[in-house]
């Protein structure tokens, strides 16, 4: 028996799906900070975004046409770790980010 959903409501998005979108905005931060990271650091910098996003699936769903609030959201819970990782200035890894997202 199929669940009753809202109208223009949509499905939860699959691991490959997420995996995808994180790897696509890190490429994106990459691309506006202008420097060399290494393939092995975005990779790990992937698997930090997707274990956070998949942790907090249902608020960022939930708020999903709101992309400053998820730029705010990566920010405070993402950009701090990522920037040690990578060894960048965790303010220009936020802006970057913010430009690559669109928050």
């Amino acid at each position: 028996m199929k669940m009753f959903q809202e109208k223009h409501s949509s499905p939860l998005p699959t691991p490959r799906t997420i995996r995808r979108a994180c790897g696509n905005e890190l490429y994106r931060t990459v691309k506006r900070l202008k420097l060399h990271i290494p393939a092995a650091l975005v990779q790990q910098a992937e698997e930090i975004y997707v274990k956070r996003v998949i942790g907090n699936l249902m608020w960022i769903v939930e708020n999903r046409s709101n992309r400053k609030l998820l730029a705010d959201w990566w920010d405070e819970e993402i950009s701090e770790e990522i920037a040690q990782l990578w060894s960048v200035d965790r303010t220009k890894l936020m802006r970057a980010f913010r430009d690559a997202f669109g928050g």
